[in-house]
């Protein structure tokens, strides 16, 4: 009796154990055959960065990167500060050869609307739509486009939004619309456009909650926007945020495609200035991804880009 029951015992533990065997084997070689199989993510994840302001939601959303190309002299253009530029490059490990530029359009939900700001580039190279979808928007759900100057990588993607609002600031539409030769990027998203326009001067209302901030030097008329609800503010700098080095260590800093260099340098000065001052979180439209952050003053003159510590 006593060696029977030894025995089941003995069988019934064999065949336990020959089970966990068999099981952890099987899963062993399923995860290799998942490992072997899965193919190699052609980008890095991400493409959107959701954050809170108050009671609004604010998402950056990435167009993408430019392939990789010389920083110098589009992101510094002043001849006289060519060494130092690049060894600032060089001592943040860019190398000043081989610049990665990117786009972040943003959009903020106020809970009853939805302002995109800027569009992107549009067509094949543009990945706006993309990430708009993993963030959960369509482009149905904007109801409003401000776009904040009329340079191509900003309006490319306009056509993708027929049934929104279209916002622009006053002076900055008209400079472009009456262009001897405009742009083809003009021509189709922004003179074919024009009775769909509702066109702003400086500080003024693009929904309650987000307005025009004068941002001119770049181009003629640019705005920066200022989203605040509650008591939390944060503001895109659009192109008056400029490289997020360079832009910001040098006060001298131009850009080789700002319209008029003086007016942006001081621009990009009182920007800076009322940013560090306020502990204002800021987004620059061609910083590092997700491009959100503050700007702190540097000793000895000038500042710095600091980004915001990264939320899941």
């Amino acid at each position: 009796m006593t060696n029977r029951k030894n025995l089941d015992r003995r069988d019934a533990l064999k065949l336990t154990l020959g089970a966990s065997l068999v099981a952890a084997t099987s899963g062993f070689t399923a995860k290799a055959q998942t490992s072997q199989n899965a193919p190699a993510a052609g980008t890095n994840g991400g493409g959107f960065y959701r954050t809170k302001v108050g009671d609004f939601t604010v998402v950056v959303l990435s167009d993408g990167q430019a392939a990789p190309g010389a920083a110098l002299p589009n992101w510094g253009a002043n001849p006289e500060l060519q060494d130092q530029f690049a060894a600032a490059l060089r001592e943040n490990f860019i190398d000043p050869a081989r610049y990665v530029n990117n786009f972040n359009p943003m959009l903020i939900d106020t809970g009853t609307q939805r302002v995109l700001i800027d569009t992107g580039r549009g067509g094949d190279a543009g990945r706006l739509l993309a990430n708009m979808a993993a963030a959960g928007y369509r482009p149905a759900d904007v109801t409003t486009v401000f776009l904040t100057h009329g340079h191509g990588d900003h309006i490319g993607g306009l056509a993708s939004f027929p049934g929104a609002r279209l916002v622009m600031g006053e002076a900055e539409f008209n400079f472009w619309a009456t262009q001897a030769q405009p742009s083809a990027a003009v021509q189709k998203n922004l003179i074919a456009n024009r009775a769909r326009f509702t066109l702003l001067g400086e500080n003024a209302e693009i929904v309650p909650g987000v307005t025009t901030v004068p941002a001119y030097g770049h181009t003629a008329g640019q705005f920066a926007v200022l989203v605040r609800s509650g008591d939390q503010q944060l503001m895109h700098l659009a192109d008056a945020g400029g490289q997020s080095i360079l832009s910001l260590r040098f006060p001298a800093n131009y850009l080789g495609f700002d319209a008029d260099k003086p007016t942006a340098v001081a621009t990009r000065a009182r920007l800076f200035d009322r940013a560090s001052n306020d502990r204002l979180r800021v987004v620059g439209y061609h910083f590092p991804w997700p491009g959100i952050g503050y700007v702190r003053r540097r000793e000895g003159g000038g500042y710095e880009f600091v980004p915001e510590y990264f939320l899941f």
